[in-house]
């Protein structure tokens, strides 16, 4: 069931910017700690970003310096604004509420596709 609803993605040429939305309840995002996952054809699913509920971010070390994650707690909002897009960051992107940097929390968005290519 989709708990999370998501807006952006598309296709985008290497170097380019995109920015990922999620909208969540205010039930759900209150409290958590919210991420993005990403997934690309034959790999396993992998943590992209966290953020808390305080406003702290961590990062994958492959995402770093390109990625930002931020949240607006007053109208229950995540966001992913990427920079210097490069063909590996290829995936569906999922939002996700509630996890750790041990494992995902049990709220999901839909997914949204990210390619990167000439």
């Amino acid at each position: 069931q989709v708990q999370l609803v998501q807006s952006g993605g598309g296709l985008v040429q290497p170097g380019g910017s995109l920015r990922l939305s999620c909208a969540a309840s205010r039930r759900i995002f209150s409290i958590n700690t919210m991420g993005w996952y990403r997934q690309a054809p034959g790999k396993q699913r992998e943590l992209v970003a966290l953020i808390t509920s305080g406003g702290s971010p961590n990062y994958a070390d492959s995402v770093k310096g390109r990625f930002t994650i931020s949240r607006d707690n007053a109208w229950n909002m995540l966001y992913l604004q990427i920079k210097n897009l490069k063909p590996e960051d290829t995936a569906v992107y999922y939002c996700n509420a509630g996890g750790s940097v041990d494992k995902p929390g049990d709220y999901w968005g839909q997914g949204t596709q990210v390619t990167v290519s000439s």
